[in-house]
């Protein structure tokens, strides 16, 4: 298949998972779309709904999309793929990276482009990152071992999520180097601190304290009645404890009055984390100027600007835009790092370029691992890459340090 079918092809995929699908007309639209593709120069043999039968086969990440849709419960599809009320965020976020253009330079030596970059002490093959995802065996049987082994191959930042579907020992031996560990705090001071000194024992460098998600309105997900489903019956058992039992991360914990989502914390949880831990401490789900000075005070470590890839709050604003405004306060004081929305090498190019210390990928290592376990995943690091290489070299910029907002037309 020529680059321009296959192009096509992944811009109707994109479409048939998107939000924007209702706003230009459902389906029928779609079809409409591959007709209008198929006749404006398309080769002989071109099948919009194609789906690829191997890791190999994708030429970018939206590849994964419809393999993954086509081998995942629809429940748990609909889980990763919702976001917040009517889905907007997912939208938002996408439109976010065309409010930045590209300037190219010329005749500069890019024999050689290194994307190397170092983040507390380690070194990591690429700015691509791994970003926190919970309860992956719903995709895959190895879950976040998988991911880890992935991770392992391309010499990727993990993040583990405290929802994880395995140990943090576990993924840590799977990894053979240090990943980080998002934190959801609970109600109960012993319960979190117990997994924060846990993933201290494993190995973990780093603890993200996730801070978007004192509530949020997720709806696609309870359209799936679990109680008409004996697949579903096997894992999500009524009961708020039954749900969080099953969590390697809870292992011996009395669960009785827990709670998550808690909204009852201030800036003095910070220091109490600060207090608890060796470890690196990170904020996720900054997005404000105000709150990422907040962060300096408080003595944090580094940003992780998130709208938690459109399933927290609805602003309607991507999350490039907010890194924006998060590094003009930062001002190279910490690392920021950044997640929602990216796709693209391009994408991650044009984080860089404002500031940007390294970028997370949450949706497409999913549909990765969900169609072809450790090799999907692998293989959507390598595209990522591959496609960040390329956009480096076409703008003159033979290493990270030398992207700079010197590359963009603001």
């Amino acid at each position: 298949m020529t680059n321009t079918g296959a192009s096509r092809r992944s811009l109707l995929r994109f479409f048939a998972g998107s939000p924007l699908l209702a706003s230009i007309g459902g389906i029928g639209s779609l079809t409409a779309l591959g007709r209008a593709a198929a006749q404006s120069g398309a080769p002989p043999g071109f099948d919009e709904n194609a789906i690829i039968q191997s890791a190999a086969e994708a030429l970018n990440v939206f590849d994964f999309e419809a393999a993954f849709r086509s081998r995942t419960n629809p429940g748990h599809f609909a889980y990763q793929a919702q976001g917040s009320d009517d889905s907007e965020m997912l939208a938002v976020n996408r439109a976010g990276f065309e409010k930045f253009e590209l300037k190219p330079r010329r005749l500069v030596d890019v024999g050689n482009v290194d994307l190397s970059v170092e983040l507390f002490g380690q070194r990591f093959a690429t700015p691509i990152g791994l970003a926190p995802c919970g309860a992956q065996g719903a995709f895959n049987p190895e879950g976040e071992v998988a991911v880890a082994r992935g991770a392992k191959t391309a010499n990727a930042l993990q993040i583990l999520s405290t929802v994880t579907n395995f140990s943090v020992e576990d993924v840590a031996a799977a990894r053979e180097a240090p990943i980080w560990f998002q934190l959801y705090p609970t109600n109960k001071w012993t319960i979190t601190e117990g997994m924060i000194k846990r993933a201290e024992r494993a190995g973990c460098t780093a603890l993200v304290f996730t801070v978007d998600l004192p509530a949020r309105n997720l709806e696609w997900i309870n359209r799936f009645r679990r109680d008409e489903s004996p697949f579903c019956q096997t894992c999500h058992q009524p009961g708020f404890e039954a749900a969080y039992a099953r969590k390697p991360m809870f292992d011996g914990v009395s669960l009785d009055g827990m709670q998550m989502s808690v909204r009852g914390l201030t800036w003095d949880y910070v220091d109490r984390l600060r207090d608890a831990t060796s470890m690196k401490v990170l904020l996720k789900g900054i997005v404000t100027a105000e709150d990422a000075e907040r962060c300096l005070e408080h003595g944090v470590d580094g940003i992780v600007v998130s709208n938690h890839g459109g399933r927290a709050d609805v602003t309607g604003t991507s999350s490039i835009e907010s890194l924006v405004e998060v590094l003009g306060a930062v001002r190279g004081r910490v690392p920021v790092l950044v997640d929602s929305g990216f796709r693209r090498g391009t994408d991650i190019f044009k984080a860089l370029a404002l500031g940007a210390s390294a970028v997370c990928v949450g949706r497409p290592y999913l549909w990765g691992l969900g169609a072809f376990g450790q090799e999907g995943v692998e293989r959507v690091l390598a595209l990522l890459a591959r496609e960040l290489g390329i956009v480096m070299t076409q703008m003159g910029t033979p290493n990270v340090a030398s992207i700079t907002r010197a590359s963009l037309k603001i």
